[in-house]
Formats: C-alpha cells, sequence, structure tokens
C-alpha cells in the first residue's frame, strides 16, 4: 500500500489506449516499493514494461480508502492492479472497481509465501488449492472486460513435482486465465522468511520452458532471481516475457537499458532521465508530498558508477529534512557528475 501520508490523484481513471501487447518485460509486485511515485519513475525508464502494483487485498478494496489504494498517475498506463484474496466473489467484486479505477489488467497473487498471507488464507498457500484458485479466476474474467491474470510459484513445501505444477496451470487455464508469471522457485509455507523465499529453494527456470513448450497457447513469462541483460535475452529465448523484481528495483537504469536493447530506444544518461522526472517532483511536493516519498526509490539509479555512493548519500540523508525540495536532487546530481568527468 501507498503511504497514508502521501497523497494521490483521487477519482476513477480513464485507460489509456497505449497499450504495448504481449509481457515482454515487466516489473514485478513489490510491498512497500511499487508505490505510484516508484511506477511514475519506472515508465520514465521504460515506455513498454507493464508495471504492478502492490498487492492489495479484495477486501481492502471494496472496503478501504480507494483514492489512497487505488490511486495513480495516468504516465503509469499500462499499469495492473494486483489483488490477495481466496473468495471469488470479493476477488470479482475488487477486480470490476479495479476495472473502474482505470487499471489495465487484473493479476491474482499466488505466491506470496508470507505467514501473514497465509493466515488470509492467500497467495503462496492456494498452490495447494488449485480450484479454488480457478473459480477465482473465473469469477475475475465474468466480472471485466480487461486480461484476469495469475502470479504463482512452481508449487509449495513437499508438493513440487513439474506434473502437480503443469495440472495446476492447466486447471486454472480451463477457468479461462491464459498467461501465467512464473516465479520459478517453489515456496516453503514454514520454516523459511518471505527473504529466504526468494532465495534458499532452488530455481528451475527449465519448468517454466518446458511448460511453454507443451502449452503453446499460454502466454508464460518468467521471474526469480533475473539481474541482467544476458540473464533477459536467455529467458526470452524460452519464454514470452520477463518479469524483474528487485533488479529493477535496486538498479533501475537496467530498465532503460532493456529499453534500448528490446526496442531500440535512444540510450539517455541517467542524470538526463532523473532531470526528466522533475516536473512529477515538483508537482508532488506542491501537492504536500515529501520529497523521500519519491526519492527513495531512485537511489539505486547510479548503482555501480562512480559517484553513485555519494548521490545516495546525499539524497537518503536530505530528503527526509523538512522543505527538502528539487535543488538537493540538483545537488546529488552535481556531486555525482563531477566524479564522472575525467581530471584536468
Amino acid at each position: 500500500m501507498q503511504h497514508p501520508e502521501t497523497p494521490v490523484p483521487t477519482g476513477p481513471k480513464p485507460r489509456s489506449p497505449r497499450i504495448p501487447e504481449g509481457v515482454t518485460l515487466s516489473v514485478a509486485p513489490m510491498m512497500d516499493w511499487t508505490d505510484s511515485h516508484c511506477r511514475v519513475f519506472h515508465r520514465l525508464l521504460s515506455p513498454h514494461a507493464r508495471l504492478y502494483t502492490e498487492m492489495v487485498h479484495a477486501q481492502a478494496v471494496i472496503h478501504g480508502d480507494r483514492d489512497r489504494l487505488l490511486g495513480f498517475d495516468p504516465v503509469e498506463h499500462p499499469v495492473a492492479l494486483q489483488l490477495g484474496g481466496s473468495e471469488p466473489d470479493l476477488l470479482a467484486q475488487a477486480a470490476r472497481i479495479g476495472e473502474q479505477w482505470g487499471y489495465d489488467e487484473i493479476n491474482l497473487n499466488v505466491g506470496c509465501p508470507s505467514d501473514r498471507v497465509q493466515a488470509g488464507r492467500f497467495g503462496a498457500c492456494l498452490m495447494k488449492e488449485p480450484a479454488l484458485v480457478a473459480d477465482s479466476v473465473a469469477a475475475m474474467i465474468a466480472a471485466v472486460a480487461i486480461p484476469v491474470t495469475v502470479k504463482c510459484r512452481l508449487g509449495v513445501d513437499e508438493l513440487e513435482e513439474y506434473e502437480r505444477f503443469r495440472a495446476f496451470v492447466d486447471t486454472v487455464a480451463g477457468a479461462g486465465c491464459t498467461t501465467f508469471f512464473v516465479h520459478a522457485r517453489k515456496a516453503w509455507l514454514q520454516g523459511l522468511s518471505p527473504k529466504e523465499n526468494r532465495e534458499i529453494p532452488p530455481l528451475r527456470y527449465e519448468w517454466a520452458y518446458q511448460l511453454k513448450q507443451e502449452r503453446p497457447d499460454l502466454t508464460i513469462a518468467v521471474n526469480g532471481g533475473i539481474a541482467t541483460e544476458t540473464d533477459v535475452q536467455v529467458h526470452l529465448r524460452h519464454s514470452d516475457g520477463v518479469m524483474l523484481g528487485r533488479a529493477a528495483y535496486h538498479e533501475p537504469y537496467l530498465l532503460h537499458a532493456l529499453e534500448a536493447s528490446l526496442w531500440g530506444a535512444p540510450l539517455r544518461s541517467r542524470a538526463e532521465l532523473l532531470r526528466a522526472l522533475r516536473p512529477y517532483v515538483e508537482g508532488r511536493l506542491a501537492a504536500g508530498v515529501a520529497l523521500k516519498h519519491v526519492t527513495r526509490h531512485v537511489l539505486g539509479l547510479f548503482h555501480g558508477q562512480p559517484g553513485g555512493r555519494m548521490f545516495r548519500q546525499i539524497l537518503s540523508e536530505g530528503a527526509h529534512r523538512p522543505g527538502a525540495d528539487w535543488s538537493l536532487v540538483e545537488r546529488a546530481l552535481a556531486a555525482t557528475e563531477s566524479r564522472l568527468q575525467p581530471a584536468a
């Protein structure tokens, strides 16, 4: 969810016709990270990437503060709303609300392994209940005209046979879902933290590849452990798309590099891209949003570059101070650019 103190545009939004075909590149839903400010920045880096909200429970969509939970900037299109939940009627209602707010896609989370999610009987534990997932998907598809997709794991706990994974996908596909984002690990529902579940279970990309070979009519995108342009190019030889997670957040320039390599866009400098964000930042500042809520998402822009640590330090220390404005960003850029200049 977005931070309570962060104002967002209110009211349903018109849908954008600028929706690229396919799922070649997307940025995964990430709790506490992929808020609207983050998505605006990522859209600037990659006009073609699909963007996803943080997961929002269906009950929150129905009963919560929709301005805060669902508000987004029109520039974010194409943008998808990721829902959590396991009650088909509620998911259908929430999907309908998401469509009314202008989202381009509804995605069902069947991959999050956190204890809180399990307690609510949604997320990765639903891998054990393919019929319920199918019922949920069918209800959402009947409720909306936009695509309904699923993000899942390979399995959970001891349920890790490829045939069981394929059977899960077949059951859900039978309800009308044709697009699956596959986090190519299983999840341990007990004994591992969400962070450990992203790192310890082995990656099995070949399962996603095999699924695509055996079910060519389905759209299959791969997620998990993808960190470089080379990784992306390899996966795209065997699947329909790649969903980046933490790599896109911690090294956001990777999104722009992929925009250039996949779609032939001109490669712009990091500083030029960040300065293109200035109108948005100043608009948010004028609306009362503290600078820190936007700049926290750009800290990795100079990752691995000379001056990158100084850039992060200036922004992370200064953005929290009252009255911080765009001049702080320029100061961070100046300090970084001075490190990039050859010595006289």
